[in-house]
């Protein structure tokens, strides 16, 4: 297989197009020009052509990696999904999410930290983040250390409370926000004990 031309791409900067023999173009990066010694007239062996077009393949995919751990933190679990999607291999998924993880992209426990605070300052009680921390499929030895940052929910329920109920003792007002207050996460014993600073009379 021989290179017929070697050109920078205009589209993506570090890119270069190795147009073949074939009229097929391989895309591939500056490193792997300098490791393969390409250039314009180089023939390549059957198992050179292979080795080059799993190399530039894996260079890709570590690539859209990257941009996407830049918009967005992912999870390991996450971002094999997403690896899959793009018709990665399970080697090469490893493979990348590993270099991922030395690299600092994929930070799993930095991840976990964030989406705590994010749902607790949004209101949101330890259930809830529990259940997040699950759906994004964060390891459960990471969920206690990111759980230590919840501060005291007191203030975030009382507050809740007042602006649903307006100073309404009404026993169907009352459960509706109780049931409110479940659904975002929050433990029976904190919500009891939030309407028992509210004036209510509640049973355990």
């Amino acid at each position: 297989m021989v290179i017929q031309e070697l050109k920078p791409s205009k589209r993506i900067a570090g890119r270069w197009l190795a147009v073949l023999e074939d009229g097929s173009i391989l895309r591939v990066s500056e490193n792997e020009i300098v490791d393969f010694a390409l250039y314009a007239g180089r023939e390549l062996s059957g198992e050179e052509a292979a080795r080059l077009i799993d190399t530039a393949r894996l260079t890709r995919l570590k690539s859209r990696a990257i941009d996407l751990l830049l918009r967005k933190p992912q999870s390991r679990k996450e971002l094999s999904r997403k690896l899959a999607e793009w018709e990665a291999s399970r080697e090469e998924t490893e493979t990348i999410c590993d270099r991922m993880e030395e690299l600092g992209y994929l930070n799993e426990p930095e991840y976990a930290a964030q989406i705590v605070r994010y749902y607790a300052a949004k209101g949101f009680g330890e259930r809830k983040l529990r259940e997040e921390l699950f759906r994004r499929g964060l390891p459960r030895e990471l969920w206690e250390d990111a759980l230590e940052q919840i501060e005291d929910n007191s203030d975030a329920i009382d507050a809740f409370l007042a602006k649903k109920l307006k100073g309404s003792h009404e026993p169907r007002e009352i459960k509706k926000v109780s049931d409110a207050l479940a659904r975002r996460g929050f433990h029976w014993t904190e919500i009891s004990e939030a309407l028992r600073r509210y004036g209510m009379d509640v049973e355990d």
